[in-house]
């Protein structure tokens, strides 16, 4: 959520940065202005006349100890009492001010840094480098959803049977080396780069989805538990930015660095007749998710380290890849500034999104209500938060079934990966 008061005082800057987003962007910025106005305005008459009800109390004692005329002070009494209604029903209306007013602010996405590139889809994203070269091969390299099927690790026909559409089940060595891309990627991040581990709830809030911006514009992509309010989570960004919701944390704990895997969920709306085969794009898949707490002068060089961690990942598994800088139209709603790590995928020669790292700034913060100090003589504020895949693990799974397949069909495990799976170095078909 932006900061209500500098919208305020900076109206048109505000107004011309969110425009980098698009139109949409601002749909109910004028709303905004005028309800952030009546709701100064009537602040501002409520304060004086609070200031007057006390005046008028004070008077009051001091006629009855002056010995005034009794019907003289039960006709300020009386003023006093009409004041007093007038305030509440004043506050009434300040309260539902708001109520309205936190709705269209919620709806507001955040504002674009200035170092991103302007547009407003892919097209206009920048590329800030590359790990590595594409696999050469001296056949045509099949897709992964045809090596999945003809080695019988994956099986789409029996999840879609129990199911529906957009769901995967995975078999023999293709359920052991999503087992082992957690592990490693867990490891990895614990181990090596930091990170502490979590194991959140899958089940959030309405409040918990609101905190991290799923909530209220993205409602169509969750699923909801009926008759509870409780969520699907579709990342473990959700629950893990909010464990420190309404809470003050010290300065000197931060930047604070958690991990964790997760399935996530997403209903996918919108997205009707995307990558319908393979699983590219699913209901339900498994990630494992970074989420920084830091101090806001700290939040660009965490960002960046981020990237390096979720990326090692990659790197690790010699997998080719690269990472761009998303242009302002075409980041999340909560970002500020987000880099894409994309990975190649030689059956269709061209990169797909498997990691995206995001600079919420104090976004999410401010509807979380998550903040720090220094010391405790020091006023709190608001932290900078900060998520990426740490990286994707269905995806990572499409991309060594494509970038290590044989002439054969039949799949090298990269060396990293392969004290995780037992030691095998080739998936086969199964039996």
């Amino acid at each position: 959520m932006l900061d209500l008061k500098y919208i305020l005082e900076h109206p048109e800057d505000v107004r011309k940065k969110l425009l980098r987003r698009g139109e949409s962007a601002i749909l109910n910025f004028d709303e905004i202005l005028k309800l952030g106005k009546e709701r100064s305005t009537l602040i501002k008459t409520i304060d004086e006349n609070r200031a007057k009800l006390n005046e008028g109390s004070k008077e009051v004692a001091r006629k009855a100890k002056e010995g005034a005329e009794k019907e003289e002070i039960e006709k300020l009494r009386e003023n006093l009492k009409n004041l007093g209604e007038t305030i509440k029903k004043q506050e009434v209306d300040l309260s539902s001010i708001e109520k309205e007013l936190n709705r269209f602010l919620l709806l507001i996405p955040n504002i674009p840094h200035d170092s991103i590139p302007d547009g407003l889809d892919s097209s206009t994203n920048r590329v800030e480098r590359v790990w590595g070269n594409p696999p050469q091969f001296t056949f045509k390299p099949k897709p992964h959803w045809e090596l999945a099927v003809n080695l019988g690790i994956v099986d789409f026909e029996r999840a879609a049977k129990i199911s529906g559409a957009r769901f995967a089940v995975l078999k023999g060595a293709g359920s052991l080396l999503e087992r082992a891309l957690i592990q490693f990627m867990m490891d990895v991040h614990t181990k090596e780069h930091g990170y502490i581990e979590i194991i959140p709830p899958f089940l959030v809030t309405g409040e918990t989805m609101t905190g991290t911006g799923q909530l209220p514009k993205f409602a169509e992509d969750l699923f909801k538990v009926e008759n509870h309010d409780l969520y699907l989570i579709p990342t473990a960004e959700v629950p893990v930015t909010n464990l420190h919701a309404n809470e003050i944390l010290e300065g000197e704990d931060l930047p604070i660095k958690y991990c964790a895997w997760t399935p996530c969920f997403r209903s996918e709306a919108g997205s009707y007749g995307k990558d319908v085969r393979g699983l590219i794009r699913q209901h339900q898949f498994n990630k494992v998710e970074l989420v920084k707490f830091c101090k806001p002068e700290d939040s660009y060089r965490e960002l960046d380290l981020m990237v390096d961690d979720a990326a090692d990942i990659l790197a690790r598994l010699g997998l080719h890849h690269r990472i761009v800088t998303l242009s302002a139209g075409d980041m999340g709603f909560s970002a500020a500034k987000c880099y894409d790590i994309e990975v190649w995928l030689p059956s269709s020669e061209n990169f797909r999104e498997i990691s995206s790292c995001s600079n919420c700034e104090d976004f999410q913060a401010r509807r979380a209500k998550i903040r720090y100090r220094e010391s405790k003589n020091q006023k709190p504020k608001l932290v900078h938060t900060m998520n990426g895949s740490g990286v994707a693990v269905g995806r990572t799974m499409i991309a060594i079934m494509e970038q290590f397949q044989q002439e054969d069909g039949t799949i090298l495990i990269p060396q990293a990966l392969r004290p995780y799976m037992h030691g095998l170095e080739r998936i086969t078909p199964e039996i």
